[in-house]
C-alpha cells in the first residue's frame, strides 16, 4: 500500500509539472523583453562571454536595460556555469546578442533541469552525511 501511495504522489507530481509546461510561460513570444525565462538565458549568455568585471556594466555589448544582470555574484556564476553547459550543447542558445528571444523546447527543457533548488535538493539528499553515518554506518541493514 504505501508503494502504491508514493508511486502515486510521483505520478501526479509529474503530470501536474507536465500539464503547467504545456502552457505558455510570462513573456514567451513576447517582445522585446520575452520575460523571466529570457531574463535567465540572458544571463547565462552575457557570463560565458563577457569577463566578469563586465557583467555588471553598461556597454554597447551589455546593454543593461535589456535585461541587466541584477542579483549579486552568486547568482551570476550559478549562471556562468550553467551557460558553460549550454554552450556545449548548442552555442546559439547563448550568442551574445544574436540569440535574444531564443526559445527552443530543447533549451527550455535544459533551463527546467537547472533550477537550483532541485539540484540542492538532490545533492542534499543524495549525499547528506547524517544518511551514510547513521542509516548506511550505524545501522547497516542487510541487503
Amino acid at each position: 500500500m504505501h508503494c502504491l501511495l508514493l508511486i502515486g504522489l510521483l505520478s501526479s507530481a509529474i503530470g501536474l509539472r507536465w500539464m503547467v509546461s504545456r502552457h505558455p510561460y510570462s513573456g514567451q513570444k513576447k517582445g522585446p523583453m520575452f520575460g523571466d525565462f529570457e531574463a535567465q538565458r540572458h544571463w547565462m549568455e552575457i557570463t560565458v562571454n563577457m569577463e566578469p568585471n563586465e557583467w555588471y556594466q553598461n556597454s554597447t555589448m551589455n546593454n543593461l536595460s535589456y535585461w541587466g544582470l541584477d542579483y549579486p555574484p552568486l547568482t551570476a556564476y550559478h549562471a556562468y556555469l550553467c551557460g558553460l553547459v549550454s554552450n556545449m550543447l548548442n552555442p546559439s542558445w547563448c550568442k551574445l546578442n544574436e540569440s535574444r528571444g531564443h526559445e527552443s523546447s530543447e533549451h527550455k527543457l535544459f533551463m527546467r533541469y537547472t533550477v537550483t533548488k532541485k539540484i540542492t535538493t538532490l545533492m542534499t539528499l543524495l549525499f547528506c552525511p547524517l544518511l551514510y553515518l547513521i542509516d548506511h554506518g550505524h545501522f547497516q541493514y542487510p541487503l
